[in-house]
């Protein structure tokens, strides 16, 4: 299945996330531990800092204790380092040109850099054909000559490795439920109503899953679109939040991003799947040795190329990423898309929430999910109870958390920090799509049938999906 939109997307490295009851710097280990109204002198400057041991103690005065963790994103090799700082730094230079145009502001054309792109994803492909082409040669032509059709195996094997894939309803039917639109009316039409809003359509199918998470992708031939719905995500937020999500991930659509084409976006994975393939082996034997040294160049090209197609496309993602988070704003208003925003910073908290649950499940501790017979049942009214008691000092927390490490959903995406920043200083809008109570209603209903069979295979398997 090809990814269409780069995720509205956990914040996964930003800091404690709002988790509740986690031991550390600055922290009590006890999730009732609430201590609402206590204050203390920060040891730095002497400011009053409120104190909740459900959190990290921290003063917004000097900063002091705001990231006692101090940890860096997780290293995914030097792909992953150079791509990081590339979208830091155009990051930093979109949102100082973004200040200055208006939200509307169409995505430019893809230019001399969206030309580069075809033409690189091209020769990624077309090397894909000459091992296809070499292996039926060596099959056809050494026909009975020896050893020549083995030798067919290896190039024709790495060809199937490496072709596009297209993906299909079924495959995602086997792992996730799956609703269309005769199973969700509603939910449905409140999807072509927000898609229309930002300047596209809607989907054929809406998976649902239980990361704190949301995507849309294409699948088939045709290449349908399917939006990925994480209940540890959409539980959480707001009605307009939830407006301003869907926003975000239809916006991808209304603005052109090159990478995220089926041509590029699968030649960037079939550069992936090399990656794999001609990675070092750990191993200290001669062997080992010997093998790294043969595939040293090969890798060192894939890596090359990677980060040169990386380095034409990320500007135009960036910029796409940004006006999604616009389109976010139009749809659902500033406030909202700010809120969101913000909750994706403490999207961690949910999924420690949810394993929290599991936990308590399936060795039957102590506390609500022990006592039901069945721990799915209001597992995600659980988990939003517990993301709404995240108090304001620790939100605020999150933000400087993100700054200061200069987090990002993904190496691809630009600093969520900047986003924020940009959506909250945008002007003031009316919301195009407003989903009241009622509405909002129909919606989670035909959502529940699929949301609880999440909750139980996540309680029976333990993981997500």
């Amino acid at each position: 299945m090809t990814e269409v939109t780069g995720t509205a997307g956990t914040a996964g490295t930003a800091g404690t996330a709002g988790t509740i009851g986690q031991q550390g710097q600055g922290r009590g280990g006890d999730e009732g531990g609430h201590a609402g109204g206590e204050a203390k002198a920060c040891p730095a400057c002497g400011e009053r800092m409120p104190v909740d041991r459900r959190f990290v103690v921290w003063c917004s005065a000097c900063g002091w204790n705001a990231d006692p963790s101090d940890a860096a994103p997780a290293d995914g090799g030097t792909v992953d380092r150079m791509r990081r700082r590339m979208a830091q730094r155009y990051g930093e230079q979109l949102f100082a040109q973004l200040a200055h145009e208006p939200d509307e502001a169409a995505a430019p054309g893809p230019g001399a850099s969206g030309a580069w792109a075809v033409a690189l994803a091209t020769a990624v492909h077309g090397f894909t054909v000459a091992l296809l082409a070499l292996g039926l040669w060596l099959l056809i032509a050494g026909w009975g000559e020896g050893l020549q059709p083995v030798l067919a195996l290896l190039p024709l094997g790495l060809a199937a490795v490496l072709r596009p894939r297209f993906g299909s309803l079924a495959q995602v039917k086997r792992d996730a439920p799956v609703l269309e639109r005769a199973d969700a009316p509603g939910l449905f039409a409140l999807l072509d109503e927000v898609a229309g809003a930002v300047g596209t359509v809607g989907v054929d199918a809406v998976v649902v899953g239980a990361e704190a998470n949301a995507s849309v992708r294409t699948y088939g031939l045709r290449q349908r679109r399917v939006l990925r719905l994480g209940m540890s995500l959409w539980a959480t937020l707001g009605r307009q939040e939830k407006i301003a999500l869907l926003g975000h991930e239809f916006g991808h659509y209304a603005h052109g991003d090159t990478r995220q084409s089926l041509w590029v976006g699968s030649a960037l994975r079939s550069l992936d799947t090399w990656s794999y393939l001609l990675a070092p082996n750990d191993g200290d034997t001669l062997m080992d040795q010997l093998v790294n040294v043969v595939t040293a160049l090969p890798r060192w090209a894939v890596h090359g190329l990677t980060l040169l197609l990386d380095q034409v496309t990320l500007r135009a993602s960036q910029r796409a990423e940004y006006l999604a988070d616009s389109s976010a704003a139009r749809a659902a208003g500033p406030a909202a898309a700010a809120a969101l925003m913000e909750g994706l910073l403490g999207a961690d908290g949910a999924v420690t929430a949810l394993e929290r649950e599991v936990v308590a499940a399936r060795t039957r501790l102590g506390g609500a999910a022990a006592r039901r017979e069945d721990p799915a049942d209001g597992l995600w009214d659980r988990i939003a109870t517990r993301m709404a008691a995240v108090p304001d000092h620790e939100r605020a927390r999150l933000r400087k958390v993100a700054e200061l490490r200069g987090h990002s959903v993904d190496a691809t995406h630009p600093p969520t920090h900047l986003r924020y920043r940009r959506i909250a200083a945008s002007e003031p809008r009316t919301a195009r799509v407003v989903l009241d109570e009622a509405r909002a209603a129909t919606v989670e209903s035909e959502l529940a049938g699929a949301a609880q069979a999440v909750a139980r295979q996540i309680m029976r398997d333990g993981r997500m999906q």
